[in-house]
């Protein structure tokens, strides 16, 4: 056991109370880390902290606070001085929202990581892993893409402001040398814990397809609609590499054993996060039919302003460097969302 186990050392995760910051706090929790979460709970519900909780027997220390309102967030900060690290999650995330109010995400996306860059430069909290995204490569000529792939103008407003983001990072670095940052490019994130106590739990319509298939496949939603049937792969429909959550949450760890430990090779890295396999979007509903037994209800539509085509990930340097690798099939992503989907419902007054 390293002596990252042993001591308790505190980490912050803004955005904590989310899909994948959630799952983190429990790799990082089980890890032997102290957990903070900072989250302003606009796609997500404090109940999260009782998900994390049952699992780890631990309640993180929880911060309502909208990194956008600056004094606050340096408040906060001040607070929690004494955080080794930053895990950087909270930003809006929907491809095609942003489409629809770029505004709000440059706005949301770039000004809360400026306020944390500048709260951790104040405090010296020393190390940052920031949450990308795939999207910075957008239509990419080559597959699978690499941490060396060029990225392209991005797609979407969202796509952009992990670009955007990913610079201001590197900005920062060159100016503070005591800062040190991982930018992980995660591909398509799916499934649940284990234990079906926290799992993908979008407020309102989802925009992403597997809570939309485990709606499906419920009865909450009539039917799913698949975007795109023209493209130019093997059944028309557009290829992700999908991730297990969990999967993706250990690379967090492993990320963060790298900065803590000082065995980076230069003071900024990025990584791709994924499990290189490309899978159109219906062979992951016929994943899922096979996973659960279950049918889904599904139609053609037009495509999605700021989808690419395809993308999917060479995960072949963290593989190396981080001693990471996704171990979860597709099968296991399908399962694990479904049961989730099911035991939350199975909670609830009322699906709504």
């Amino acid at each position: 056991m390293s002596y990252l186990c042993i001591v308790k050392q505190k980490i912050i995760i803004t955005g904590g109370m989310g899909y994948i910051g959630s799952h983190t706090a429990v790799e990082l929790i089980e890890s032997g880390f102290a957990v903070v979460i900072i989250d302003n709970l606009s796609n997500a519900r404090e109940e999260v902290l009782d998900g994390i909780h049952s699992i780890t027997g631990v309640r993180p220390v929880f911060e309502k606070l909208d990194l956008v309102e600056h004094e606050k967030t340096l408040a906060v900060f001040e607070k929690h001085k004494d955080a080794i690290g930053v895990i950087h999650f909270a930003a809006l995330k929907a491809v095609g929202e942003s489409v629809a109010k770029p505004g709000l995400y440059f706005k949301n996306n770039i000004l809360s990581l400026v306020h944390v860059l500048e709260c951790m430069e104040r405090f010296q909290i020393p190390n940052l892993i920031f949450s990308s995204s795939c999207t910075v490569y957008g239509e990419p000529d080559k597959l699978p893409v690499t941490e060396e792939t060029p990225t392209k103008k991005a797609n979407s407003p969202y796509g952009a402001t992990k670009q955007i983001g990913e610079e201001v990072i590197q900005a920062e670095l060159h100016a503070n040398s005591q800062l040190k940052a991982i930018s992980l490019r995660y591909f398509n994130p799916v499934g649940a814990h284990n234990s079906a106590k926290i799992g993908e739990l979008p407020l309102g319509v989802p925009n992403n397809l597997m809570p939309y298939i485990t709606q499906t496949a419920l009865g909450i939603r009539e039917e799913l609609s698949v975007f795109g049937a023209d493209y130019n792969t093997k059944d028309g429909t557009a290829i992700r590499d999908y991730i297990h959550v969990v999967d993706l949450a250990k690379a967090h760890v492993s990320a963060l054993d790298r900065l803590a430990h000082d065995t980076q090779e230069k003071n900024y890295e990025i990584y791709n996060i994924g499990t290189g396999k490309g899978y159109t979007v219906l062979e992951v509903i016929h994943a899922f039919e096979r996973a659960t037994g279950q049918s889904i209800q599904y139609k053609m539509v037009t495509r999605r302003a700021g989808d690419v085509e395809a993308v999917y990930a060479n995960a072949n340097l963290a593989n190396e460097k981080l001693a990471w690798s996704a171990q979860e099939s597709l099968e296991t992503m399908c399962s694990s969302a479904y049961t989730w989907e099911k035991m939350y419902r199975g909670t609830e007054k009322s699906a709504t």
